[in-house]
């Protein structure tokens, strides 16, 4: 019942989408909606538990620009009064000026420099507490499993690792950038102002052309292009991951020619992306160049005249000049920012999508839509009621109305041909497929234990190994020792250096000592039921029957997938898939597997209600 997510399918992604798909996939541009997107994952930090500590940051972060932006105003100023010192040849006035200059540096450099490690300090914090709330959603209530089987959210590892890093640092990047433009607005707007009233109009709509320009032009495009890279950078990566992962099966196989032709059609989309995404930027570069480069004549040209007929001194057409490339600055920070900008929403839009799969509020928001599900209630032993199972994302039934019951000590054999439903029967007992109808009455969850065919080795001790799930266990070394001795690995801890041993157990072990490994787990939690999904398909006879002795003897119920005829004699009962939704309940001692093999060829019979008692 191992399954591994992999990324959403991106095969017919932008140019080959039947229409329906494009417009469900259309990426927000900077708009309302894009807004909304924001503030829905970005509110919960200022509103909830971190609140205080984010209000003192940001107040801390206004209080640095406050005394940058002052600091600037003076420094323009003086700029100015040094032309106009040395136009009118006074060095007293000269010399005063560059003290003055001096003083200030005194005080903007230090707040320059500390301004930018609170920023990054505010940062990291916000990234550390939004990480661990997608963390929380992510592996509560095996929403990381669900998650495989959704085509909407793919490579939710990258989103949470990369696009959370990416939207808490962005986010205080440009609060600050338009708190600071606010700022320098006011600021440097009453210098200009107080100058040429013109130069202010001229301005406004200089600046107001080019944000227009910029958000009608190149809007949408580099939005949806920059959402697209990401996918594809990420699919990219899955599929360089899974060659290291699954390194020794393509190794057997010889695979490494099919491995290459996949990994080439996932890169050759980023590269196809990126190289629309670059031509498209290099459109917006000469526009931004051709807007940001004018602004070095404009204020020359209103106030030529003013200054040549000797109304405003040289010096006072410097600090306009400078005034208005601070203003116009603040007016046109969209424009400037475009780029990074368009990133920023692209990277918003994931991370929402996924908020509303795993954050609290909005699982509830959407619970009245949800398709209809089998129902699961507690109880003192494991019961079936008109089960009926579907895969998800399919109409097809898998088993139909089943009713069974299972008490302390039975111990139920699944079998069926390929396909018919019996892992998937496991995942329903399991709580992980939910689509059906019928009702599932289980013990409580600590109360089950599950065995897959490849069992999972965590990166860590062989302590660790032996007590997983948990975290620790009461235990002592001489119990954990017998345990091993009595899933027949009397030596392994000689060989491996000892409990505490770190190793790289998927490839020091082999699948059948992981398979006795994970027997060794059981034996360690001792839970009431027991689900073996072909859970000693690398063990010999002897050890297996050993294995299935040793859980028999604890009282333990048993469910078990398994294709061994000698597996039988270990249980009371069989549960025959018979495909298309048949099944039947029989006595184990009555159960042949020749005849069910030729059973399998026969037209399909009503099914039979059992109960196992």
């Amino acid at each position: 019942m191992k399954t591994t997510p992999s990324p959403a399918d991106t095969e017919t992604a932008m140019q080959g989408e039947p229409a329906r798909s494009r417009e469900r996939r259309r990426r927000p541009p900077l708009s309302l909606a894009a807004w909304k997107q924001f503030v829905h994952v970005a509110k919960p930090y200022w509103l909830e538990e971190e609140r205080t500590r984010a209000w003192c940051l940001l107040l801390v972060l206004i209080v640095l620009m406050l005394v940058e932006t002052k600091a600037a105003v003076m420094l323009n100023d003086q700029a100015g009064e040094m032309t106009s010192a040395l136009a009118a040849k006074d060095g007293g006035r000269f010399w005063a000026s560059v003290r003055a200059c001096l003083l200030v540096l005194a005080f903007a450099v230090p707040a320059y420099a500390f301004y930018y490690y609170m920023r990054d300090v505010f940062a990291n914090q916000w990234r550390r507490w939004l990480t661990g709330r997608f963390l929380d959603g992510y592996l509560k209530g095996r929403k990381y499993y669900a998650l495989g089987g959704d085509s909407e959210i793919d490579n939710p590892d990258q989103r949470i690792s990369e696009d959370v890093n990416t939207f808490t640092g962005r986010s205080i990047h440009f609060l600050l950038i338009f708190l600071g433009s606010i700022m320098q607005l006011v600021a440097f707007s009453a210098v200009l102002w107080s100058i040429s009233h013109i130069l202010v109009a001229v301005l406004a709509v200089y600046a107001l052309a080019g944000t227009v320009i910029a958000l009608w032009v190149f809007g949408n495009p580099l939005i949806r292009m920059n959402f697209w890279q990401l996918r594809c950078e990420a699919d990219f990566r899955f599929s360089l991951m899974r060659v290291r992962e699954n390194a020794e099966s393509i190794a057997f196989y010889r695979g490494e020619g099919q491995e290459r032709a996949h990994i080439n059609s996932k890169f050759e989309k980023v590269i196809q992306n990126y190289a629309r995404l670059i031509r498209k930027q290099r459109s917006l570069n000469l526009f931004q160049r051709t807007f940001s480069q004018l602004t070095l004549v404009l204020p020359a040209v209103i106030l030529a005249d003013a200054v040549l007929t000797g109304e405003l001194e040289v010096g006072r057409a410097i600090q306009a000049a400078g005034a208005f490339t601070a203003v116009l600055g603040a007016v046109g920070v969209i424009v400037d920012n475009f780029e990074s900008l368009s990133r920023f929403v692209a990277g918003i839009d994931r991370l929402q999508a996924l908020s509303r799969l795993l954050l609290p509020e909005a699982t509830h928001a959407g619970a009245g839509a949800q398709e209809p599900r089998i129902a699961r209630r507690p109880g003192a032993h494991l019961a079936l009621e008109a089960l009926t199972l579907h895969p998800p994302q399919s109409e097809r039934v898998l088993i139909r109305e089943l009713d069974l019951v299972l008490k302390p000590g039975d111990a139920l054999f699944i079998t069926g041909d390929s396909g018919c439903g019996k892992s998937s029967l496991l995942r329903a007992i399991a709580g992980l497929w939910s689509r059906g109808s019928g009702t599932i009455q289980h013990p409580p969850a600590e109360d089950f234990f599950f065995l897959p065919q490849q069992p999972y080795l965590q990166t860590g001790t062989l302590r660790s190994q032996l007590i997983y799930p948990s975290a620790d266990s009461d235990l002592d070394d001489t119990r954990l020792l017998e345990i091993l001795d009595e899933v027949h690995l009397p030596h392994l801890v000689e060989r491996v250096g000892g409990l505490d041993a770190m190793q790289d157990w998927e490839k020091l072990l082999s699948v059948g000592e992981q398979q006795r490994l994970a027997f060794a787990r059981v034996l360690v939690h001792e839970p009431r039921i027991v689900i073996l999904d072909e859970a000693t398909s690398a063990l010999d006879a002897g050890n297996e029957a050993s294995l299935y002795a040793r859980l028999r003897a604890s009282g333990a119920t048993l469910i078990s997938i398994a294709h061994r005829a000698a597996v039988l004699r270990h249980h009371t009962h069989v549960l025959h898939l018979k495909g298309e939704g048949e099944w039947e309940v029989l006595e184990a001692k009555d159960y042949r597997f020749d005849v069910a093999a030729a059973d399998a060829t026969a037209p399909a019979r009503a099914p039979v209600a059992a109960m196992v008692s």
